[in-house]
């Protein structure tokens, strides 16, 4: 049985503050940056075990690893050839040369890209889309760092950076909401709670926070359609105690930054600005930045090497979070000192090892997946399953839209068409893929505490589109099944191709009773079997 998906929701919203870092950082020296990422990852990790007396479930087998190396590396199960490969492959190195194949695969883009847009919110549409950045950036393995930048101060002279500026311009009009979303996003830090009072938990996380970080942003506007930025203009607000005030740009750790523009504009200065981005806007290009910006001096002083510990920790969490189902620190935007990290010690290893190689996520993704941490089973054989904070099994996690809606495309072909050759195999699959968007908008992002909704249960009960796309005519698995006449074989084909394991005898057993059953209806039989797969709680996730 797998076991049930479900999380604690802290309640708390607050802020991580330098003496919250120092605090988690007053432990053993670090290990040695000559470690690679999986082997830094196993030695905190089974160092927690071992203290904390957690036993562990073994290493999955090598059915369950490949789908769950397929899933989260290019976004779909595996098909009938790269099951059998992989199992009849004797290579004591054919994990990494599997990870490595998949890491330079067309696949991996397109799914990074689709993971990428749903933290950066890109939206599709426009001539420049956002979404569109994302997919140029990743197909470039583009640093995050550099990603970030191009986010936070646009050139949108620069062909490379098409669409970037749409992260800024759809919510520039709503600077509360520009603020919490980058500080959401970048840094892992919800600074909402001190949008109207200091936190009462922390005494030093007050209201200068929230609108220093906001000063950031106050002068950016909408130019024409581009993206602008004044030389003047400041965050004023009323305290819950005193009287109104000017919050100065300053970073979420308390750095201030002078600024020369931290002042009233003049007449004279107000009709320069006008000017010129009035000029801008006839001429319909950008207009000339600012004198002095804000926005790039948000980037200098959050990648500066004294105060970057937010930015790298915030996307190493993240992507733990995602490959493994837990992140380091839960919920993933509570990086603060009442809620520490899981393994302190890892968290601050992985940010540092990001930032010494560049900030090179596709290197990050690679060695959390070739841990033995990822690598667990998923299933507990004893009477009291550990706690996941500990690692300890493999999490069950709900496969994302476009992971549902391709490996129910590629379940349900006749994989007897695809090519024998590798990459020509490869290519047809992504073509495959890439017609399963329309089915993806069906289902939903998942959630903590996800649960399979009614209007998903409804759509698969219910949606006589989506049953003939899936299980009527010569080019889908129920025609194959028809034509195969060994009723053992006919189950072994079902649950191998959807399942993407061997079949255990049981399952056979149970499956070819009902076949004997119904041999009056064989087609409707065969597509019972495969929509009972389709539609199963082990089909649905990720283990």
């Amino acid at each position: 049985m797998l076991r049930r998906f479900s999380r604690l929701i802290v309640a708390l919203a607050a802020i991580a503050l330098p003496s919250s870092i120092v605090a988690q950082e007053k432990s053993a020296p670090l290990l040695t940056g000559d470690r690679t990422i999986p082997q830094a990852i196993d030695h905190y990790v089974e160092l927690a075990q071992r203290e904390s007396k957690t036993p562990i479930a073994a290493i999955a087998d090598d059915s369950e690893l490949l789908r769950r190396w397929m899933l989260d590396l290019v976004g779909r199960i595996p098909v009938d050839a790269e099951l059998n490969e992989y199992l009849a492959s004797s290579d004591a190195d054919k994990k990494t040369k599997l990870v490595d194949r998949l890491l330079a695969s067309p696949g991996f883009v397109r799914h990074q890209t689709q993971e990428m847009a749903v933290l950066l919110q890109a939206s599709k549409k426009g001539k420049k889309s956002l979404y569109e950045y994302v997919q140029a950036a990743t197909a470039e393995n583009r640093p995050w760092d550099r990603v970030f930048r191009e986010i936070i101060t646009p050139d949108e002279k620069d062909a490379k950076q098409e669409g970037a500026s749409e992260f800024l311009k759809s919510r520039v009009k709503e600077l509360d909401r520009l603020t919490i979303d980058v500080s959401n996003t970048f840094f892992g830090v919800n600074v909402s709670c001190a949008q109207c009072h200091d936190h009462p938990l922390v005494p030093t996380w007050t209201q200068d926070h929230f609108y220093g970080l906001k000063a950031f942003f106050v002068r950016s506007v909408d130019a024409g359609g581009f993206l602008g930025e004044k030389d003047f203009g400041v965050v004023k607000y009323i305290p819950n105690k005193g009287k109104e005030k000017i919050a100065p740009p300053m970073f979420l750790t308390g750095k201030k930054i002078d600024d020369p523009g931290l002042k009233e504009a003049t007449g004279e200065q107000k009709k320069k600005e006008t000017e010129r981005l009035e000029t801008a806007k006839k001429s319909k290009k950008p207009p000339e930045p600012a004198a002095f910006s804000l926005r790039a001096k948000l980037a200098e002083t959050a990648l500066a090497p004294d105060q970057r510990m937010f930015f790298s920790r915030a996307i190493v969490n993240r992507l733990v979070h995602r490959l493994t189902g837990r992140g380091l620190v839960m919920p993933l935007d509570q990086m603060h000192l009442e809620n520490p990290a899981s393994h302190p010690e890892l968290l601050q290893w992985l940010g540092r090892d990001l930032e010494e190689h560049g900030y090179d996520l596709r290197r990050l993704v690679r060695g959390i997946v070739l841990s033995n941490t990822y690598a667990r089973a998923s299933r507990w054989e004893g009477d009291n399953a550990p706690q996941e904070k500990w690692y300890a099994m493999a999490n069950v996690r709900p496969l994302t839209p476009h992971q549902m809606a391709a490996s129910l495309k590629i379940a349900a072909m006749d994989q007897t068409s695809l090519p024998a050759d590798p990459k020509e195999r490869d290519k047809r699959i992504e073509d495959v893929v890439r017609g399963s968007e329309g089915l993806a908008v069906h289902f939903p992002q998942p959630a903590e505490n996800f649960q399979v909704s009614v209007t998903e249960a409804m759509l698969f009960a219910n949606n006589e589109t989506l049953t003939k796309q899936l299980l009527e005519g010569p080019s889908t698995l129920v025609f194959r099944m028809k034509a195969e006449n060994d009723l053992e074989k006919r189950a072994e084909l079902a649950v191998r191709t959807v399942m993407s394991r061997k079949a255990r005898p049981d399952e056979v057993q149970a499956i070819v009773g009902y076949l004997q059953r119904r041999t009056d209806r064989v087609e409707a039989a065969c597509q019972q079997v495969v929509w009972s797969l389709m539609t199963s709680a082990e089909f649905r996730f990720n283990h």
